[in-house]
Protein backbone atom coordinates (compact mmCIF):
# COMPACT_ATOMS: atom_id res chain seq x y z
CA UNK A 1 0.00 0.00 0.00
CA UNK A 2 2.75 2.05 0.61
CA UNK A 3 4.34 1.88 -2.66
CA UNK A 4 1.37 2.62 -4.33
CA UNK A 5 0.67 5.74 -2.38
CA UNK A 6 4.71 6.70 -2.79
CA UNK A 7 4.46 5.86 -6.93
CA UNK A 8 1.26 7.96 -7.20
CA UNK A 9 2.79 11.06 -5.54
CA UNK A 10 5.60 10.27 -7.83
CA UNK A 11 3.45 10.27 -11.01
CA UNK A 12 1.50 13.89 -9.13
CA UNK A 13 4.90 15.24 -8.91
CA UNK A 14 6.04 14.65 -12.37
CA UNK A 15 2.56 15.88 -13.87
CA UNK A 16 2.90 18.87 -12.04
CA UNK A 17 6.67 19.37 -13.19
CA UNK A 18 5.66 19.10 -16.66
CA UNK A 19 2.49 21.10 -16.49
CA UNK A 20 4.43 23.86 -15.42
CA UNK A 21 7.21 23.41 -17.54
CA UNK A 22 4.47 23.36 -20.45
CA UNK A 23 2.58 26.70 -19.45
CA UNK A 24 3.77 30.38 -20.31
CA UNK A 25 1.20 33.66 -19.49
CA UNK A 26 2.62 36.31 -21.48
CA UNK A 27 1.95 40.11 -20.98
CA UNK A 28 -0.21 41.87 -23.86
CA UNK A 29 3.39 43.79 -24.93
CA UNK A 30 5.35 39.74 -24.90
CA UNK A 31 5.18 37.40 -27.91
CA UNK A 32 6.71 33.93 -27.53
CA UNK A 33 9.10 32.86 -30.84
CA UNK A 34 8.28 29.10 -30.70
CA UNK A 35 11.36 26.72 -32.17
CA UNK A 36 9.95 22.98 -32.23
CA UNK A 37 12.77 20.55 -32.04
CA UNK A 38 14.52 23.72 -34.20
CA UNK A 39 12.25 24.33 -36.53
CA UNK A 40 10.09 27.71 -35.89
CA UNK A 41 6.28 27.09 -35.83
CA UNK A 42 5.96 30.90 -35.08
CA UNK A 43 5.08 33.68 -33.08
CA UNK A 44 2.02 32.94 -29.63
CA UNK A 45 1.20 35.29 -27.33
CA UNK A 46 -0.39 36.86 -25.37
CA UNK A 47 -1.88 35.75 -23.07
CA UNK A 48 -1.77 31.73 -21.56
CA UNK A 49 -0.05 29.62 -24.09
CA UNK A 50 0.86 25.78 -23.52
CA UNK A 51 4.21 24.12 -25.02
CA UNK A 52 5.64 20.47 -25.46
CA UNK A 53 7.84 19.44 -22.39
CA UNK A 54 11.15 18.69 -23.68
CA UNK A 55 10.35 19.42 -27.78
CA UNK A 56 9.29 23.20 -27.60
CA UNK A 57 11.87 26.29 -26.93
CA UNK A 58 10.68 29.33 -26.32
CA UNK A 59 11.97 32.70 -26.96
CA UNK A 60 10.48 35.84 -25.10
CA UNK A 61 10.41 39.22 -27.33
CA UNK A 62 9.13 42.45 -26.24
CA UNK A 63 7.35 44.79 -28.15
CA UNK A 64 7.54 48.37 -26.06
CA UNK A 65 9.56 50.81 -27.64
CA UNK A 66 13.19 51.05 -26.63
CA UNK A 67 15.59 53.66 -25.65
CA UNK A 68 18.74 53.78 -27.34
CA UNK A 69 21.17 55.88 -26.39
CA UNK A 70 23.72 56.24 -28.81
CA UNK A 71 27.58 57.19 -27.05
CA UNK A 72 29.20 60.10 -28.44
CA UNK A 73 30.89 59.97 -31.69
CA UNK A 74 34.08 61.96 -32.68
CA UNK A 75 32.99 63.46 -36.07
CA UNK A 76 34.85 65.87 -38.73
CA UNK A 77 32.22 67.59 -40.68
CA UNK A 78 32.47 68.66 -44.26
CA UNK A 79 34.43 71.56 -43.57
CA UNK A 80 36.94 70.04 -41.59
CA UNK A 81 35.56 70.81 -38.22
CA UNK A 82 36.33 68.58 -35.31
CA UNK A 83 32.60 67.61 -33.21
CA UNK A 84 31.91 65.06 -30.64
CA UNK A 85 28.08 64.61 -31.17
CA UNK A 86 25.77 61.68 -29.30
CA UNK A 87 22.11 60.99 -30.12
CA UNK A 88 19.37 58.75 -28.75
CA UNK A 89 17.10 56.73 -30.72
CA UNK A 90 13.94 55.01 -30.42
CA UNK A 91 12.71 51.60 -32.10
CA UNK A 92 10.20 48.64 -31.54
CA UNK A 93 10.11 44.96 -33.18
CA UNK A 94 7.19 44.46 -35.68
CA UNK A 95 8.45 41.41 -36.15
CA UNK A 96 8.96 38.88 -33.38
CA UNK A 97 10.25 35.63 -35.66
CA UNK A 98 12.92 37.94 -37.95
CA UNK A 99 14.27 39.74 -34.47
CA UNK A 100 15.20 36.59 -33.43
CA UNK A 101 16.09 34.44 -36.36
CA UNK A 102 17.25 36.83 -38.72
CA UNK A 103 19.61 38.29 -36.13
CA UNK A 104 21.60 37.18 -32.62
CA UNK A 105 21.44 40.63 -30.96
CA UNK A 106 18.96 42.92 -32.18
CA UNK A 107 19.78 45.68 -29.34
CA UNK A 108 23.95 45.38 -30.08
CA UNK A 109 23.28 45.19 -33.81
CA UNK A 110 21.15 48.30 -33.96
CA UNK A 111 23.50 50.43 -31.79
CA UNK A 112 26.44 49.85 -33.75
CA UNK A 113 24.75 51.01 -37.11
CA UNK A 114 23.23 53.95 -35.42
CA UNK A 115 26.72 54.83 -34.46
CA UNK A 116 27.92 54.27 -37.74
CA UNK A 117 25.25 56.11 -39.65
CA UNK A 118 25.50 58.67 -37.17
CA UNK A 119 29.56 59.29 -38.18
CA UNK A 120 28.82 59.07 -41.89
CA UNK A 121 25.64 61.33 -42.08
CA UNK A 122 26.99 64.06 -39.98
CA UNK A 123 30.68 63.73 -41.69
CA UNK A 124 28.53 65.01 -45.38
CA UNK A 125 27.30 67.82 -43.91
CA UNK A 126 29.02 71.30 -42.93
CA UNK A 127 29.11 72.65 -39.36
CA UNK A 128 26.28 75.29 -39.85
CA UNK A 129 23.74 72.33 -41.21
CA UNK A 130 24.85 70.83 -38.12
CA UNK A 131 23.70 73.26 -35.96
CA UNK A 132 20.79 74.86 -37.59
CA UNK A 133 19.08 72.13 -39.05
CA UNK A 134 19.24 69.67 -36.89
CA UNK A 135 15.64 68.11 -38.48
CA UNK A 136 16.51 67.60 -41.61
CA UNK A 137 19.67 65.45 -40.30
CA UNK A 138 17.25 63.48 -37.57
CA UNK A 139 15.16 62.65 -40.89
CA UNK A 140 17.98 61.10 -42.78
CA UNK A 141 19.57 59.46 -39.96
CA UNK A 142 16.29 57.82 -39.20
CA UNK A 143 15.43 56.39 -42.71
CA UNK A 144 18.97 55.01 -43.09
CA UNK A 145 18.96 53.67 -39.39
CA UNK A 146 15.17 52.12 -40.32
CA UNK A 147 16.25 50.34 -43.72
CA UNK A 148 19.19 48.83 -42.89
CA UNK A 149 17.21 47.12 -39.42
CA UNK A 150 14.02 46.46 -41.37
CA UNK A 151 15.27 43.20 -42.37
CA UNK A 152 15.66 42.18 -38.70
CA UNK A 153 11.80 43.20 -38.10
CA UNK A 154 13.09 46.80 -36.13
CA UNK A 155 11.03 49.98 -36.68
CA UNK A 156 12.99 52.90 -35.90
CA UNK A 157 10.44 55.76 -35.10
CA UNK A 158 12.65 58.50 -34.22
CA UNK A 159 16.04 59.46 -33.99
CA UNK A 160 17.59 62.86 -32.50
CA UNK A 161 21.07 64.52 -31.75
CA UNK A 162 20.92 65.63 -28.12
CA UNK A 163 24.46 67.47 -27.92
CA UNK A 164 27.11 68.76 -30.16
CA UNK A 165 30.59 69.16 -28.33
CA UNK A 166 32.31 71.93 -30.33
CA UNK A 167 36.35 72.59 -29.45
CA UNK A 168 37.09 75.25 -27.07
CA UNK A 169 38.97 76.99 -30.54
CA UNK A 170 36.09 76.98 -32.53
CA UNK A 171 33.62 78.15 -29.56
CA UNK A 172 35.40 81.05 -29.08
CA UNK A 173 35.50 81.98 -33.27
CA UNK A 174 31.50 81.04 -32.88
CA UNK A 175 31.27 83.82 -30.31
CA UNK A 176 33.48 86.70 -32.25
CA UNK A 177 31.58 86.29 -35.25
CA UNK A 178 28.38 86.01 -33.40
CA UNK A 179 29.66 89.85 -31.76
CA UNK A 180 30.32 91.07 -34.93
CA UNK A 181 26.63 90.18 -36.96
CA UNK A 182 25.32 91.62 -33.32
CA UNK A 183 27.22 95.34 -34.08
CA UNK A 184 26.57 95.10 -37.61
CA UNK A 185 22.87 94.91 -36.56
CA UNK A 186 23.08 97.74 -33.85
CA UNK A 187 24.94 99.77 -36.23
CA UNK A 188 22.59 99.08 -39.27
CA UNK A 189 19.31 99.95 -37.09
CA UNK A 190 21.22 103.01 -35.78
CA UNK A 191 21.67 104.53 -39.28
CA UNK A 192 18.10 103.71 -39.95
CA UNK A 193 17.14 105.50 -37.33
CA UNK A 194 19.17 108.72 -38.33
CA UNK A 195 18.18 108.54 -41.57
CA UNK A 196 14.37 108.34 -40.61
CA UNK A 197 15.18 111.38 -38.19
CA UNK A 198 16.82 113.63 -40.85
CA UNK A 199 14.02 112.76 -42.91
CA UNK A 200 11.33 113.52 -40.63
CA UNK A 201 13.68 117.31 -39.50
CA UNK A 202 13.68 118.17 -43.66
CA UNK A 203 9.91 117.55 -43.98
CA UNK A 204 9.75 119.65 -40.57
CA UNK A 205 11.67 122.19 -41.90
CA UNK A 206 9.92 122.42 -45.90
CA UNK A 207 6.38 122.99 -43.49
CA UNK A 208 7.98 125.69 -41.21
CA UNK A 209 9.57 127.34 -44.48
CA UNK A 210 6.25 127.61 -46.25
CA UNK A 211 3.79 128.54 -42.75
CA UNK A 212 5.82 131.27 -41.04
CA UNK A 213 3.31 131.23 -38.35
CA UNK A 214 4.68 127.43 -37.38
CA UNK A 215 8.00 128.96 -36.73
CA UNK A 216 6.63 131.53 -34.19
CA UNK A 217 4.43 128.63 -32.36
CA UNK A 218 7.81 126.88 -32.32
CA UNK A 219 8.95 129.57 -30.88
CA UNK A 220 6.73 129.87 -28.46
CA UNK A 221 6.88 126.17 -27.42
CA UNK A 222 10.59 126.12 -26.95
CA UNK A 223 10.28 129.06 -24.30
CA UNK A 224 7.63 127.21 -22.58
CA UNK A 225 9.92 124.18 -22.56
CA UNK A 226 12.68 126.37 -21.18
CA UNK A 227 10.68 127.96 -17.96
CA UNK A 228 9.67 124.58 -16.65
CA UNK A 229 13.62 124.61 -15.95
CA UNK A 230 14.61 127.23 -13.66
CA UNK A 231 17.32 128.87 -15.69
CA UNK A 232 18.98 131.97 -14.54
CA UNK A 233 20.23 132.36 -17.93
CA UNK A 234 18.23 132.01 -21.25
CA UNK A 235 19.71 131.51 -24.61
CA UNK A 236 17.16 131.57 -27.09
CA UNK A 237 18.14 131.26 -30.86
CA UNK A 238 17.48 133.69 -33.18
CA UNK A 239 17.38 132.56 -36.97
CA UNK A 240 19.98 134.82 -39.45
CA UNK A 241 16.94 135.73 -41.73
CA UNK A 242 15.27 138.19 -38.73
CA UNK A 243 19.00 139.68 -37.89
CA UNK A 244 19.33 140.41 -41.85
CA UNK A 245 16.64 142.21 -41.68
CA UNK A 246 16.83 144.11 -38.52
CA UNK A 247 20.54 144.90 -39.92
CA UNK A 248 18.73 145.99 -43.20
CA UNK A 249 15.86 148.68 -41.26
CA UNK A 250 19.07 150.03 -39.65
CA UNK A 251 20.84 150.80 -42.13
CA UNK A 252 17.82 152.53 -44.35
CA UNK A 253 16.52 154.21 -41.03
CA UNK A 254 20.35 155.52 -41.21
CA UNK A 255 20.33 156.51 -45.32
CA UNK A 256 16.50 158.19 -44.80
CA UNK A 257 17.65 160.44 -41.90
CA UNK A 258 19.59 163.72 -42.44
CA UNK A 259 22.92 164.49 -42.02
CA UNK A 260 23.70 166.31 -38.65
CA UNK A 261 24.86 170.17 -39.04
CA UNK A 262 28.39 171.56 -39.20
CA UNK A 263 29.27 174.44 -37.06
CA UNK A 264 29.88 177.51 -38.72
CA UNK A 265 32.42 179.61 -37.32
CA UNK A 266 31.23 183.96 -37.01
CA UNK A 267 34.51 185.82 -37.15
CA UNK A 268 34.17 189.02 -35.28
Amino acid sequence: MTAVIVAICAVLLVFLVLAGASVRVLREYERAVIFRLGRLIGPRGPGLIFLIPFVDRMVKVSLRTVTLSIPPQDVITRDNVTARVNAVAYFRVVDPDDSVVKIEDFLAATSQVSQTTLRSVLGKAELDTLLSKREELNDDLQQIIDEQTEPWGIKVSTVEIKDVELPQTMQRAMAKQAEAEREKRAKIIHAEGEFAAAQQLTDAAKVIAESPSALQLRYLQTLTEIGVERNTVIVFPVPLDLLSQLVDMRERTASDSPAPAKPVAIKT
